[in-house]
């Protein structure tokens, strides 16, 4: 049950992260905000990794082509989720934003039936249609259809590809016979040294002003590098020791915490339909993996 307090840790500091890039959003543009999520990060999960061979010395790991087509995958995927639900923020508030990247769990159910073998029963059927409804309620409501279609579509795909991260990041960590803890710092240091290499790179090259703005910002961005490594290191243990269904559907208590720090901290108003939404996308995760907690 050791999956059980990583995946809490990983809800509450991934919730706190995301409220922290919803204030740099008002400032810097989304691939800028998903830079700040990773510049620190990297340096943190070295030392983390180093620490952990000083206190449990084992063997380094061989990265099969397997292991790197899976790591590359998940940090490229979770590049483009995060940049999706940055231009979420920027659309909506940071309680919705949150709450439509989370169809994350609805689509990575989907994923398993359609690609993983995955028998869903009439309560995880309805559990995805909960979701949808959920979905539906928490759609844009801005002047025009096409911006609520779009603010929805970009919700979904953030949630497609936070889906695609997880499972890459589950296959990439059992590609490694190592302790689980040293697995997942391996998983976590290679994800973010692909991030960062690739995001600093295409801004050097399309957008150096954004890299300036960053370094005007040193707290905020090592504040947000600080809470997503905690997060990821969290998520990546998690789900190398339980099934990727539970861990999420566990990890949506996010959403309470997405709901305590937009209103307490970033003094952010949640409407009531959105409110509706965020509980009835809880549930619907909550019934999509009941018959497996049966």
């Amino acid at each position: 049950m050791l999956w059980i307090p990583f995946t809490l840790c990983a809800a509450f500091t991934q919730a706190l992260r995301n409220a922290q890039q919803k204030q740099l959003s008002v400032e810097v543009n989304a691939l800028g905000v998903t830079l700040a999520r990773f510049i620190w990060a990297l340096p943190l999960a070295l030392i983390y990794l180093w620490g952990l061979y000083q206190v449990q010395p084992t063997e380094l790991p061989h990265f099969s082509g397997h292991f790197m087509l899976s790591a590359v995958g998940a940090a490229l995927a979770q590049i483009v989720a995060t940049a999706l639900m940055v231009m979420l923020f920027q659309r909506r508030s940071y309680a919705t934003g949150v709450g439509l990247a989370k169809s994350e769990a609805l689509l990575a159910a989907l994923l398993g039936v359609a690609f993983f073998g995955v028998v869903l029963g009439p309560i995880g059927w309805f559990g995805i249609l909960v979701g949808s409804v959920a979905v539906w309620l928490m759609r844009g409501q801005g002047n025009t259809e096409s911006l609520e279609l779009s603010t929805l579509l970009i919700g979904l795909a953030s949630g497609l590809c936070f889906a695609l991260t997880t499972l890459w990041v589950r296959y990439a960590c059992h590609q490694l016979q190592l302790p689980f803890m040293h697995t997942a710092a391996w998983v976590l240091v290679w994800t973010i040294g692909i991030q960062v290499l690739v995001l600093v790179a295409w801004l050097l090259w399309r957008d150096p002003g954004t890299l300036v703005k960053l370094w005007k910002r040193p707290s905020l961005v090592f504040r947000i590098s600080l809470s997503s490594s905690l997060a990821s290191l969290c998520w990546f243990t998690a789900v190398n020791l339980e099934d990727v269904a539970l861990v999420k559907t566990l990890g949506q208590i996010e959403v309470l915490f997405t709901l305590m720090l937009s209103h307490h901290w970033l003094r952010e108003r949640v409407s009531r339909r959105d409110q509706l939404g965020l509980v009835l996308i809880l549930l619907s995760a909550i019934l999509v993996v009941l018959p497996s907690l049966i």
